[in-house]
């Protein structure tokens, strides 16, 4: 890319992260009984505020979820949320439904006021509670080698963590990597070649990331069989791999299938 193409895209880039704003509803909850346990289920619905939003995200966590968060985020900023205050357990009375009701109102509330501390809303921390446990069953579908699971919930949560990462877009590239592994190993170039050009978007520039060579040697495979322009993403990489030498790495499939492993 010529300094004018990459300043046009940054230029864009800024104008999309700035229209970002999420709202958050607790739509639900319900109780849950295990073995040895009982507890509360919240359903959670992010939407994009400011236009229609045919992506919205719908996730359930449990109060202890909740907790989990309230903790990782004190340790890193505890100064910045002195005014945040998160609902405690109570002693009784925590499965009434007067209790749940009003916890639902708590919670809500509780992650708009994360929402508005800007330190908050981009940190790992807070992007991992909303999108890691979907993340970690979708790469674990994928090493089963059980793709239409694994696309089932990166389709449900991709959006959600483009939208919550939009200030650093790299974040997303596994995960529409392992979008692009599961459409292809499903056989459908097509849909495999969208998502890699998503994921290419995300990477731009950035020829040292771990998944450029490995994304842009998929996707001149993919575009060879789609009959589309595979010569320009091959000169991408030849002119990558010029500047920066590299021995052969991993593939993309054995890259993606090494994340959330934890």
């Amino acid at each position: 890319m010529t300094t004018r193409e990459l300043q046009e895209y940054w230029k864009k880039e800024k104008c999309r992260w700035k229209h970002v704003k999420l709202l958050f509803e607790i739509a639900s909850a319900r109780i849950e009984e295990r073995k040895v346990s009982k507890f509360v289920m919240y359903q959670i619905v992010v939407i994009q505020t400011g236009s229609f939003d045919s992506n919205k995200a719908v996730l359930d966590r449990r109060y202890s979820d909740f907790e989990r968060l309230h903790k990782s985020l004190l340790k890193t900023f505890r100064e910045e949320m002195e005014d945040v205050v998160f609902p405690r357990k109570r002693l009784t009375g925590n499965f009434s439904e007067e209790m749940i009701c009003e916890r639902k109102l708590e919670l809500k509330e509780y992650l708009g006021l994360l929402y508005a501390l800007r330190c908050v809303r981009r940190s790992r921390e807070f992007a991992d509670f909303l999108t890691r446990p979907e993340l970690r069953e979708a790469f674990g579908c994928l090493r089963a080698g059980q793709y239409a699971r694994a696309l089932e919930l990166l389709v449900r949560v991709v959006p959600l963590q483009e939208k919550l990462t939009a200030h650093c877009p790299t974040a997303a590239v596994p995960a529409l990597c392992a979008m692009l592994v599961c459409h292809r190993d499903l056989e459908r170039p097509a849909e495999a070649f969208a998502a890699g050009e998503r994921a290419l978007r995300c990477l731009q520039a950035r020829e040292g990331h771990r998944y450029y060579a490995p994304l842009l040697d998929a996707m001149i495979r993919l575009a060879y069989v789609l009959g589309k322009d595979f010569v320009s993403l091959q000169g991408r990489l030849e002119e990558s791999q010029l500047r920066k030498p590299t021995h052969r790495g991993f593939t993309l499939k054995e890259l993606t299938v090494r994340e959330y492993l934890s």
